[in-house]
């Protein structure tokens, strides 16, 4: 029980805690809204409890680093349990004889947890504290040829150490406070660790363990009002908007699904991102997520294979810069530093494969993918600036509706099949219709999987037509490269094509997870509602049925490498491997696969230009990943990926599943 000037003193102290809590989270509001488009908060119910299964979860940590998740963890858990700690120590130090739950039958088991809490809290913050500053652990750190602002290298360590002696400070001295309390009231057996420490005081008079407990409950509570006004410029910021930015981000089809550029918008004056204020307030919000732990870097294909790039830098960079010119910021001040100058380099721009594992891997719900490509649209668009070898590739989509440059004809890979491939004009009553692909039309080793795809579906009798020549590039090159002009003419135009042959009263087959996510996923924005399938799924799905027999044969040992944009951007990663199981092949998996998968090299339009500088090819890093399982044939499910991946090696054969399983026809 607090006496009556320290109540007085305590209530004036809250007051002025507030008063500067106010204004700092006031600023970082200002600076959100300084973005484009709106944080998505309507139907508030259902985001809330996106945001509490994020709080609670913590993001699924767990899937990486799982030792150090763990610990996260016990310092996560434990820190949102002080919440209702703090306010319970503040009423009893107000109330007379006040002592939350009491002698009910919850009072010993709370007290209980929150001793344990305490401890644990402790033992975890000890432990980040000796990860980054005695053991200096190489995923915390940068590379030396990752941009980096000025202000990061150490102003990372200080916000670390400063985060991490504040936990130490308020808990350790709320636990010591305890201790002081247990001592005087004569033990508490439902507190055995601060119990063990009030043993400590056996010999001090009544008087002054009362003293103790005052000293040590305004040093915890202190820290608390001290440390809320700071919140906004910490990284410990986000303990909430990491949570808020799951509940406020815009909904997507899928998590690589990019929002459209309206173009027919005459008042738009800016397409894509120049500058920090030009981003989505979402992509601000994830400048004070983010929690600076390199997880998305550790992912990041780019930059495991020594390329400027690093995700984590990026939002790091944001961070620092947003601090470093706050006030201002929030205050409406021009921002005119390029985003190329401070977030990430020119090299770092165009290394992105656009595989989405940053967005995939982040425990706050950042999308540094995002910020990215829409830099590349202010590049492309506004500056007329991109890697030289893409303008061959635009120009072949201008042209010829490909960006190989080909004006030929997409019927082609149909002529060594012993039977004909019916165009929409030929067969109006299809009921699956086969988008073969830019690649599937005109790449020679893709023809061979447009030729399995066909020979699969003419044996399940399965009542398909194409397109033909009225068929042109989904723009998935185009958009991924920040072309969206020309993605947005190329897809209207298909839009138009597809409703007409009545595509969005059937189903869509295709062998490319580009053609599938963008048909699928993205044209939905622009007014096209279609159901995709990959190959594989439709295939499994004929099987399964048993409208299509497989034989066994020999048993192969084959390894499989998951497409990016069919498994993490459309979450397909079981009907390759029932495919490929139900042909009587055996599966050796790669170490990194499924959700964890590494990317072939060739997304975000890397096919159609020179890989970055760096240390070793991304395309080469899988092939040897595939080399070391000991299969005999690296399967794949992609055009992209069967190309970058035959080009990096020759040990190793790459077929597509549907190369493998027509073989096994019955």
């Amino acid at each position: 029980m607090l006496t009556p000037p320290e109540k007085i003193l305590f209530a004036i102290a809250v007051l002025i805690s507030l008063y500067f809590t106010y204004h700092s989270f006031a600023k970082m509001a200002a600076v959100i809204g300084r973005g484009a488009g709106r944080l998505n908060l309507d139907d508030l119910p259902r985001r809330l409890g996106a945001g509490l299964v994020a709080l609670v979860g913590q993001g699924n940590i767990l899937r990486r680093r799982p030792v150090t998740s763990l610990f996260h963890w016990a310092v996560a858990w434990g820190f949102l349990l002080y919440v209702i700690v703090n306010l319970a120590d503040v009423l009893q130090a107000y109330l007379p004889g006040f002592r939350f739950l009491g002698n009910t039958p919850l009072g010993g088991p709370y007290r209980f947890v929150v001793d344990l809490a305490s401890v644990m809290i402790l033992l975890g913050v000890v432990f980040f504290l000796l990860r980054r500053f005695v053991a200096a652990a190489p995923a915390l750190s940068f590379r030396p040829n990752v941009m980096l602002h000025p202000a990061a290298q150490q102003g990372i360590r200080h916000d670390s150490l400063l985060v991490g002696l504040f936990i130490l400070g308020h808990v350790g001295f709320r636990f010591l406070g305890e201790s002081f309390l247990i001592a005087h009231e004569s033990g508490d057996p439902w507190q055995p660790l601060a119990g063990a420490v009030a043993s400590l005081w056996s010999g001090l008079a009544t008087t002054q363990l009362l003293i103790g407990w005052h000293i040590f409950w305004w040093l915890a509570l202190g820290l608390i009002l001290l440390f809320i006004p700071y919140f906004p410029y910490s990284k410990h910021a986000h303990l909430f908007m990491g949570p808020f930015n799951y509940m406020s981000r815009p909904p997507r089809p899928s998590p690589g699904a990019l929002p459209a550029i309206d173009f027919e918008d005459e008042s738009l004056e800016q397409f894509g991102a120049t500058v920090l204020t030009d981003l989505h307030r979402t992509h601000l919000v994830d400048a004070f997520a983010c929690i600076m732990c390199n997880r998305c870097q550790d992912a990041c294909p780019a930059y495991l294979t020594g390329k400027e790039l690093s995700p984590s830098a990026l939002e790091v960079n944001k961070r620092f810069f947003i601090k470093q010119n706050f006030t201002g910021l929030a205050d409406g001040a021009a921002d005119e530093t390029p985003l190329l100058e401070f977030a990430l380099s020119e090299s770092a721009l165009w290394a992105c494969l656009a595989c989405g594992a940053c967005i995939d891997v982040c425990p706050v719900g950042n999308e540094p993918m995002f910020d990215i490509l829409d830099i590349r649209r202010s590049q492309v668009l506004m500056e007329s600036q991109f890697p030289a070898e893409l303008r061959g590739a635009f120009t072949g989509l201008e042209r010829n509706g490909n960006p190989w440059q080909v004006a030929g004809d997409r019927l082609a890979w149909t002529e060594p099949l012993d039977f004909a491939v019916p165009t929409v004009e030929d067969n109006p009553d299809y009921e699956v219709l086969y988008w073969v692909g830019c690649a599937g039309a005109f790449d020679s080793d893709a023809q061979r999987t447009a030729r399995a795809i066909a020979t699969l579906l003419h044996a399940a009798g399965v009542n398909f037509a194409v397109l033909g020549n009225d068929e042109s590039c989904t723009g998935d090159m185009a958009r991924r490269a920040g072309n969206e002009y020309l993605f947005f003419e190329m897809a209207q135009a298909n839009i138009e094509i597809l409703t007409e042959a009545k595509a969005h009263q059937r189903r869509i087959v295709t062998g490319c997870p580009h053609c599938l996510h963008t048909l699928g996923q993205e044209y939905g924005a622009l007014g096209g509602h279609f159901t995709v399938l990959h190959h594989t799924q439709l295939i499994s799905e004929l099987v399964g049925a048993g409208r299509l027999k497989l034989t066994g044969g020999a048993q192969e040992a084959i390894t499989f490498h998951d497409p990016c944009y069919l498994g993490r951007h459309n979450g397909e990663f079981d009907a390759p491997r029932e495919l490929l199981s139900a042909a009587g092949l055996a599966l050796n998996e790669m170490p990194r696969h499924r959700q964890n998968a590494f990317c072939c090299g060739g997304g975000g339009a890397q096919v159609w230009k020179e890989e970055e500088p760096g240390q070793a090819a991304v395309s080469a890093s899988r092939y040897a990943e595939a080399e070391s399982t000991g299969a005999a044939t690296l399967a794949v499910g992609c055009p992209f990926c069967a190309r970058m991946l035959s080009d990096a090696g020759q040990s190793l054969p790459v077929r597509d599943v549907a190369e493998l399983v027509a073989n096994r026809i019955a």
